[in-house]
C-alpha cells in the first residue's frame, strides 16, 4: 500500500503534466487553424494565377502561330529572291564574260578560267532548265570560243617557250666527271616554271571540262620537233667543230655558264668507254691509198652518232618527266610513243645507213669503214638497258627498232670479220708491192693493226661471231664462248697471213732475201702479239703459238745463214789443199790458194753490197744476226788467213789478201744498214 504523502505528490505531478499537455494541445490547435487559413489563402492565390495563365495562353498561342507562319513566308520569299538572283545571274554571264573571252587568256589565265567556270555552269543550267532558251546558244558559243582560245594559248605557250637544247648542254648532260660522289639526276628545264604551271592548268581544264584531246597532238608535235632538232643540232655541232678546230667540244672540261637552263646543278654521269675510233687509214684498205682525211671524217661521224644515241636517251627521259606533268596518265605512253618517233626513226635510219655503207665497203675490201660499226654496236649494247627503260610502255614496233639495228650490225660485223680473214688469205699483191729490202709487208702490218683494233672491242667482236653460230650453244652464248670464238678467229687470220707470206716470199729470186722477208714478218707478228693482249687471246685456243713463231724465226735465220756458205766454203778447211810446210808450192797449189782468196773476196764484197740494202727493222734481231754471222765468218777467215797468209803463193799478196779479220767484221757490221 502506497503512503498518503507519496500518493499526494504523485497526483500533483500528474496534474502538472496534464496541464502542460493541455497547453500544448491548445497551441497545436491554434497552429492548425492558422495553417488552414494560410492554405486557403494560397489555394485562392493559385486558383487566381491559373485562371490568369489560361487567359494569357488563350490570347498568346494564336499570335505565336501567326508569327511562325509569317516567318516561314518570309524565308520562302528570301529563298525565292535568292533563286531569282541566281537564275538572273546566268542570263548575265554572257555579257559579263564576253569581253574577257574575247581578249583571251594571255597574261591572266586565273581570271580567264574563272570566267570559263561561270560559262560552264550557265551552260549546264540552261541545258537542264531551259534547253530551248536562246541564252543557251549564247553561252554555248561563248564556251566554245573560250575553249578554242585555251587550245590556242596552249599551242602558243608550247611553241614560244619550247627551245632546242644546245649541243654544249647536251654534252654536259651525257658526260661526267670521274668523281666517286653520288651523282644526282639532271632534269632539264624545258619550260619556265610559270609557263609550265599555266600549261598544266590548261591541260587539266581541257581534259576535265573541254572534253578535248587534240591538245595532246599539239603537244607531241611541238615537243617531237624540239627533240629531233636538238639531236640534229648536236650532230651538226660535231661537224662544225671538226671542220673548224678538228676537236669537238670536250665535255670533260668544266664550263660554268650563267644561262645553263637546269633545275639542278649538273652532276655529269661518266662514260665508261672511249667514243673515238682509232685511225686505220690505209692500213685497213687493200688499196693502200691516202685515206687519213676520210678516216677523220669517219671518226667524226662515229663520234656524232654515238653521242646522238646517248643524247636521245637522256632527252627522252627528260621529255617523259615533262610529259608526265602535262598529259593525263592514261594518255602518257601513247603520246610519248608518238613524241619520240621522229628522233628515234632518224637514229635508226642513220644506223641502217651505217650498216649499208659497211656492206658496200666490204665489197670494196675497205675495212676501215667497216670498223666504225664496232664502237657504235658496243655503245648501242651498253645503252640498250636505258633504251628499254625509256621505251617501256611504248608500242612493240617502237621497242623492236633498236634490237633490229643491233642484229643488223652484228650480222654485217661478222661478215666483215670473215671477209677480212679471206682477204688476208687471198691478197693477190705479190709482185708490185713487195718490199725490195725484205722488210715487213704492208699486209702484215695491216692484219696486226686490225687485230689490235679488235682488242678494244673484244666482247663486241666475239658477240658478232657468236651471233652467227647456228649451234644450240650459241643461242645463249656466254662471254667465255665469245672469247673462244674470237681467239679462233684471230688464229685463223694469223694462219691465213702466214700462208700468204709464204706465197709472197717466193717472189724473191734470192732465197736469203726470202728468208729475211719471212723473218721480219714473223718477228713483227710475234713482237706485236707480245706487246698487246693478242698473245693471251691466241693462247686461249693455241697454247704453242708463241713457241711456233720463235721456231719459224730461227728457221729463217738458219736459211739466211746458208747464203754465206758460198763465201765461207772457199776458205773452209775441207776444201783447202794439203801441203808440207817448207816445201815449195806447186803451180796448181798456188793457183788454188789464189782462187780461194779471190772467191772469198768477191763473195764477201758481193754479199755485203747486196745485203747492205736489205732491212731488219728490229735492232735486237739485226744485231743478233750480224753478230752470229760475223763470228762464223771471222773464225773461218781467221783460220784461213793464219794458215795461208804467210805462204808465198803469189808475188802480189796485197792483190789477194785484201782484208784483215777485223775489216771483215766491220763489213758484216754494216749489213742491213742502207745509211752505211
Amino acid at each position: 500500500m502506497i503512503p498518503p504523502q507519496e500518493a499526494s505528490a504523485r497526483r500533483r505531478e500528474i496534474e502538472d503534466k496534464l496541464k502542460q499537455e493541455e497547453e500544448t494541445l491548445s497551441f497545436i490547435r491554434d497552429s492548425l487553424e492558422k495553417s488552414d487559413q494560410l492554405t486557403k489563402n494560397m489555394v485562392s492565390i493559385l486558383s487566381s494565377f491559373e485562371s490568369r495563365l489560361m487567359k494569357l495562353e488563350n490570347s498568346i498561342i494564336p499570335v505565336h502561330k501567326q508569327t511562325e507562319n509569317l516567318q516561314r513566308l518570309q524565308e520562302n520569299v528570301e529563298k525565292t529572291l535568292s533563286c531569282l538572283d541566281h537564275v538572273i545571274s546566268y542570263y548575265h554571264v554572257a555579257s559579263d564574260t564576253e569581253k574577257i573571252i574575247r581578249e583571251g587568256p594571255t597574261g591572266r589565265l586565273e581570271e580567264y578560267l574563272g570566267s570559263m567556270a561561270k560559262i560552264q555552269k550557265a551552260v549546264e543550267y540552261f541545258q537542264d532548265n531551259s534547253p530551248d532558251s536562246p541564252e543557251l546558244n549564247k553561252v554555248k558559243l561563248l564556251f566554245e570560243r573560250g575553249k578554242d582560245a585555251l587550245e590556242s594559248e596552249f599551242r602558243s605557250l608550247m611553241s614560244r617557250h619550247s627551245k632546242v637544247v644546245s649541243p654544249v648542254l647536251i654534252l654536259d648532260l651525257i658526260s661526267g666527271d670521274d668523281d666517286l660522289e653520288a651523282q644526282e639526276d639532271v632534269t632539264l628545264e624545258h619550260l619556265p616554271e610559270s609557263v609550265l604551271q599555266d600549261v598544266i592548268r590548261i591541260s587539266r581544264w581541257l581534259v576535265e571540262y573541254g572534253r578535248n584531246q587534240d591538245f595532246m597532238n599539239v603537244y607531241y608535235q611541238i615537243r617531237s620537233s624540239q627533240l629531233d632538232r636538238s639531236i640534229k643540232g648536236l650532230k651538226e655541232h660535231f661537224h662544225k667543230s671538226s671542220s673548224s678546230s678538228g676537236v669537238p667540244y670536250s665535255p670533260a672540261i668544266p664550263n660554268k655558264r650563267k644561262d645553263t637552263p637546269t633545275k639542278k646543278p649538273v652532276k655529269r654521269p661518266g662514260h665508261e668507254h672511249d667514243f673515238r675510233v682509232k685511225h686505220l687509214s690505209e692500213a685497213l684498205n687493200d688499196k693502200h691509198g691516202p685515206l687519213a682525211g676520210r678516216d677523220d671524217m669517219l671518226d667524226v661521224e662515229t663520234d656524232a652518232y654515238i653521242h646522238c644515241v646517248s643524247a636521245f636517251v637522256k632527252l627522252a627521259q627528260s621529255e617523259y618527266q615533262l610529259l608526265a606533268d602535262i598529259i593525263p596518265e592514261h594518255h602518257q605512253k601513247k603520246t610519248f610513243d608518238s613524241l619520240i618517233q621522229d628522233a628515234l626513226d632518224g637514229l635508226m635510219l642513220e644506223g641502217e645507213n651505217i650498216v649499208s655503207a659497211a656492206r658496200k665497203a666490204i665489197v670494196r675490201h675497205d675495212f676501215s669503214t667497216v670498223l666504225t660499226v664496232f664502237p657504235i654496236l658496243r655503245h648501242l649494247k651498253q645503252t640498250k638497258p636505258e633504251f628499254d627503260q625509256v621505251l617501256q610502255g611504248t608500242a612493240a614496233s617502237t621497242k623492236n627498232k633498236l634490237p633490229g639495228l643491233i642484229t643488223s650490225m652484228e650480222t654485217i660485223g661478222a661478215k666483215a670479220l670473215e671477209d677480212f680473214a679471206d682477204n688476208i688469205k687471198n691478197d693477190p699483191d705479190k709482185e708490185y708491192n713487195m718490199p725490195k729490202d725484205g722488210t715487213v709487208h704492208e699486209l702484215t702490218s695491216n692484219a696486226i693493226l686490225f687485230l689490235q683494233q679488235l682488242l678494244d672491242f673484244q666482247e663486241t667482236a666475239g658477240a658478232m661471231l657468236a651471233s652467227q653460230e647456228t649451234s644450240s650453244s650459241a643461242t645463249s652464248y656466254s662471254s667465255e664462248f665469245s672469247k673462244r670464238l674470237l681467239s679462233t678467229y684471230i688464229c685463223k687470220v694469223l694462219g691465213n697471213l702466214q700462208l700468204n707470206l709464204l706465197s709472197k716470199s717466193k717472189v724473191y729470186e734470192d732465197p736469203a732475201l726470202s728468208a729475211i722477208f719471212l723473218h721480219n714478218n714473223y718477228n713483227y707478228i710475234l713482237k706485236s702479239l707480245e706487246k698487246s693482249e693478242l698473245i693471251q687471246l691466241v693462247a686461249v685456243t693455241q697454247k704453242t703459238a708463241e713457241r711456233s713463231y720463235r721456231e719459224h724465226i730461227e728457221q729463217q735465220i738458219q736459211t739466211y745463214q746458208r747464203s754465206w756458205l758460198k763465201v765461207t766454203d772457199y776458205i773452209a778447211e775441207k776444201n783447202l789443199p794439203v801441203f808440207q810446210p817448207g816445201v815449195k808450192l806447186r803451180d796448181k797449189e798456188r793457183q788454188i790458194i789464189k782462187e780461194r782468196f779471190k772467191g772469198f773476196n768477191d763473195g764477201l764484197e758481193e754479199l755485203c753490197k747486196i745485203q747492205k740494202a736489205w732491212a731488219i727493222p728490229d735492232t735486237e734481231q739485226r744485231d743478233r744476226i750480224r753478230q752470229a754471222q760475223k763470228t762464223i765468218v771471222k773464225e773461218t777467215y781467221g783460220a784461213f788467213l793464219q794458215k795461208f797468209g804467210s805462204v808465198p803463193f803469189t808475188k802480189n799478196p796485197e792483190k789477194y789478201i785484201k782484208y784483215g779479220v777485223e775489216q771483215v767484221g766491220d763489213m758484216i757490221d754494216r749489213l742491213f744498214d742502207t745509211s752505211a
